[in-house]
């Protein structure tokens, strides 16, 4: 089935800003809350917030096989669940409806109060009910650097690195959107030349330039996922600022790796952009050597070339950019980290999300954590302000932002941004 959404020369009836992150051509899918208090799965057009459950009630998606409730929910796990051939189907549909040249929609008054909202008079929720989180570690140059500092710098990489797309289990339970703030934890420490641990408010708060990206029901337990179909699985990506305390992370992580330290907050973009609108993005992943086992072996291009760009905004002050980087850097690509996920039978379902881990360009600027952008704290960011950061300060806001851009289009992801607030008292 082609991909009709994604045309080029396509434009809406809607008004789409120069540079917009959403363009007819991306048409995300996301939950929202609009001013009436009603729930519904929606998706965005410039900066117009799109109601499909009053869409579906109106007929506009008769044709295509759908729950007669589909879009009258609160999370976008059904529609997930139904897979890509329906997933194509309404994003296709979607397209036709806001194309500048169907008058449908566009001169019926009636209907378009009730469909179309600004972006501004809706509150955007969690997309996905979120059952399972994995989080990878798949990029060569944060791994070697994390190796640099903590490690021998002559063997950074642990042996099993260049072998397996390493990864771990975190917890579903405080992934949020964007717009919620974070409270700096709480937790154990050791003091530098201490020989017990403290415990107190975790002083070296960091943020993860991470993507993710959401899945459907895949397999029965038991059964793996073969690397050539694994995209077939995957329904969108967010961005994701995968939150860590890294004078917890390195008091805890021995013998099991890593726990308190990072399940505190996890923070998500609310708009996931489809697999198919990222399609005209794909390029090549850097090579794999040694040649991984047959399972992970792929050929043609799995990566994809999106810009990425982490800022932090001290209270009340203005934002500085403090890192630009690009997925295409990932040595793990998605479809790796699902073959390799499920090679053992573990079973994956409608909604789990699993991040890339934090990504890492080949220059200091392109550092994916404030770890590695001040060397664990050794050369401190200047911000605008004239204060400096080694890491995440109360009151700060780190924001990262998304796209992709060819000749002819614009793809982006918005935002997730979120502040950093004091610890709450322990009870």
């Amino acid at each position: 089935m082609p991909i009709t959404a994604n045309d080029p020369n396509r434009t809406s009836w809607l008004s789409v800003p120069e540079n917009s992150d959403f363009p007819i051509q991306n048409i995300p899918f996301g939950v929202f809350i609009t001013k009436e208090d009603v729930v519904t799965i929606g998706t965005r057009i410039g900066d117009f917030a799109i109601d499909m459950g009053a869409l579906q009630q109106l007929g506009y998606f008769e044709g295509i096989e759908l729950t007669d409730d589909m879009f009258m929910q609160d999370t976008l796990n059904d529609f997930i669940g139904d897979g890509k051939k329906t997933w194509r189907l309404v994003r296709n549909r979607l397209a036709d409806i806001f194309d500048a040249n169907n008058s449908e929609l566009r001169d019926n008054n009636a209907h378009r109060d009730v469909v179309v909202f600004n972006i501004n008079d809706v509150e955007m929720q969690l997309p996905v009910h979120i059952g399972d989180y994995t989080d990878f570690y798949s990029s060569k140059e944060h791994a070697t650097n994390v190796g640099k500092m903590f490690r021998d710098p002559e063997n950074a990489l642990l042996p099993n690195w260049l072998h397996i797309p390493v990864g771990y289990h975190g917890r579903s339970s405080t992934i949020v959107p964007s717009g919620i703030p974070v409270h700096r934890p709480m937790g154990q420490t050791l003091p530098a030349d201490a020989t017990a641990p403290v415990f107190g408010p975790s002083r070296l708060v960091d943020f993860e330039l991470e993507t993710a990206f959401i899945t459907t029901d895949a397999n029965i337990m038991g059964e793996n996922i073969p690397v050539g179909e694994a995209e077939d699985y995957i329904f969108g990506m967010v961005l994701l600022n995968d939150w860590s305390a890294r004078d917890i992370q390195k008091w805890e992580y021995v013998p099991l790796g890593p726990f308190l330290a990072k399940n505190f907050a996890s923070s998500i973009s609310p708009w996931i952009v489809t697999m198919d609108a990222l399609e005209p993005f794909r390029c090549a992943s850097p090579k794999q050597e040694p040649t991984p086992l047959p399972y992970l072996q792929q050929t043609g291009d799995h990566a994809f070339d999106i810009n990425l760009e982490v800022s932090i905004t001290p209270d009340n002050n203005q934002e500085t950019v403090v890192s630009k980087s690009n997925l295409k850097y990932m040595y793990w690509t998605m479809s790796q980290q699902l073959a390799h996920h499920t090679i053992n039978g573990c079973r994956i379902n409608s909604g789990d999300m699993m991040g890339s881990g934090t990504i890492s360009g080949p220059t200091e600027d392109s550092f994916g954590s404030m770890l590695e952008l001040t060397w664990g704290g050794k050369n401190p960011i200047p911000m605008k302000d004239g204060s400096e950061r080694k890491f995440i300060n109360d009151g700060d806001t780190v924001i990262i932002r998304g796209y992709c851009v060819n000749d002819t289009v614009r793809i982006g992801f918005g935002e997730v941004s979120s502040k950093l607030l004091p610890p709450i008292p322990t009870k």
